[in-house]
């Protein structure tokens, strides 16, 4: 059997919630400096779920509006995948929920892939290679809600959502050969089965995150450089990176780290020389001091910053103001590159997009090339009017044992809430064990809207 060409992106729709928190508002309720949370992490908002929303609602609701989006007939899917690591049960899946959509067809394949932020991008190699082989339709979900336990680490949380149609004929496909990497690390992990909250070793994380980088890139660029033409290989070659995103910092930090990494790459050869030669005085720092020189990060950071803005800032936008989505991060980045490349839609057409994932510890990093106009692919998208469309809140509530949150405040367009997603949903809700509120509701407590 010949494999089916051209499978790739067919289409791609996004959801969060308009319940936000602004990272200034925050940083002064934690009393901490004004910019540490902008300035310092990047961010610019944070999006929450109340306690009408959870992974099952804003699931089914990004699969609904995908599938009205784009016309299609349940009949027609045959695999459905769900990248997540929000769990509010230990055996039943996120997918086998979301077949409440699929009721006339009972003979979808997919299951959940857990690991950490990478379940998303594993979820979408899946559906890629299932397509390929059989050539039907399949749908990736990645969605999440990130929530933290220790305050220093609570303005890195965030929420959201994405659902991706797959199959022949896409107007964005996988181009090359894709790269993945893996370890047994403990930088983020969650071992306590009564709670949701991550055990997370922040700076031992930032540096997982860029050894998985430094691994994918060095060992992409040596299988896919003769598809970009240029000579030599480096990250400005590229037309376009995509970054998983925890908080925009971490990306700007990853980006420029690849304009590092090319010199070491390329020393020893007959480019070597001419290669960020301002990077030259970082040449022999041992491999473990190039994750927290500030000293280097500054130098490759300023060698970076042209390319930046064209390459990377396009992508940033919707994770600056949802937060850290976990699986839904990178998706998140695709699909504001797609709304607000310079030039719009349109300029993507021919261009490459290279992208990066790396956590707990698995990542990888692949090509997709922009091969048809995407202009049904980004309509409805509508990042901006989401966006503006936040309510920003700032008030403490005691945790309730009935939801007093309004359904009306959940978004437009075709919504769930969790008193919708199953039979047993308002018992989890509504159930209280010896006067402590169940986990799953008590995390999403403590921030609510006035009313």
């Amino acid at each position: 059997m010949s494999e089916i060409q051209n499978v790739g992106i067919r289409g791609i729709e996004i959801y969060f919630p308009h319940r936000c928190l602004e990272m200034v508002a925050l940083a002064e309720a934690d009393g901490v400096p004004a910019g540490k949370y902008t300035a310092g992490l990047g961010q610019t908002r944070m999006a929450f779920c109340g306690d009408r929303e959870d992974i099952i609602s804003i699931s089914l609701t990004v699969v609904k509006r995908l599938m009205e989006k784009c016309n299609i007939d349940p009949k027609d899917i045959g695999r459905l995948e769900v990248g997540t690591e929000t769990i509010i049960d230990h055996s039943k899946s996120v997918k086998s929920s979301l077949m409440q959509l699929f009721t006339e067809n009972p003979f979808i394949e997919g299951c959940d892939q857990i690991n950490a932020c990478y379940g998303g991008t594993n979820a979408l190699f899946n559906a890629l290679d299932w397509c390929r082989l059989h050539g039907g339709l399949a749908i990736v979900v990645a969605a999440d809600i990130a929530l933290y336990g220790e305050k220093n680490a609570r303005p890195t949380g965030g929420a959201g959502a994405v659902a991706i149609l797959v199959g022949p004929n896409a107007p964005i496909v996988m181009e090359g050969t894709r790269v993945a990497f893996s370890e047994n690390v403990y930088d983020f992990y969650k071992p306590h089965l009564s709670e949701e909250y991550p055990v997370v070793d922040g700076h031992f994380s930032l540096q997982c995150y860029l050894r998985s980088l430094d691994a994918c890139y060095t060992r992409f660029c040596a299988q896919n450089g003769h598809l970009v033409g240029a000579s030599p290989i480096t990250a400005a070659s590229f037309d376009y990176f995509v970054f998983h995103s925890p908080y925009n910092k971490m990306v700007q930090k990853a980006f420029s780290r690849l304009f590092y990494l090319d010199r070491q790459r390329l020393r020893g050869t007959e480019h070597g020389p001419a290669v960020h030669p301002t990077l030259a005085p970082f040449d022999d720092m041992p491999l473990q001091e190039t994750f927290t020189s500030k000293t280097l990060q500054e130098a490759a950071t300023a060698v970076a910053a042209p390319f930046y803005a064209t390459k990377v800032t396009p992508s940033t936008r919707l994770p600056t103001h949802t937060g850290n989505s976990y699986t839904a991060s990178i998706y998140h980045s695709l699909a504001s590159l797609l709304e607000n490349a310079v030039g719009g839609p349109a300029a993507l057409l021919g261009k490459r997009i290279v992208f990066s994932y790396g956590s707990g510890s698995c990542a990888a990093m692949w090509m997709m090339r922009v091969r048809a106009p995407i202009d049904r692919l980004t309509s409805g998208l509508h990042i901006e009017d989401q966006i503006r469309a936040q309510q920003c809140t700032l008030r403490h509530l005691h945790a309730a044992t009935q939801p007093p949150t309004r359904l009306s405040f959940i978004s437009r367009r075709p919504n769930f809430s969790n008193s919708e997603t199953s039979p047993s949903a308002e018992k989890r809700l509504n159930r209280s064990e010896n006067g402590v509120t169940p986990p799953a509701l008590a995390s999403c407590l403590p921030i609510a809207p006035p009313g």
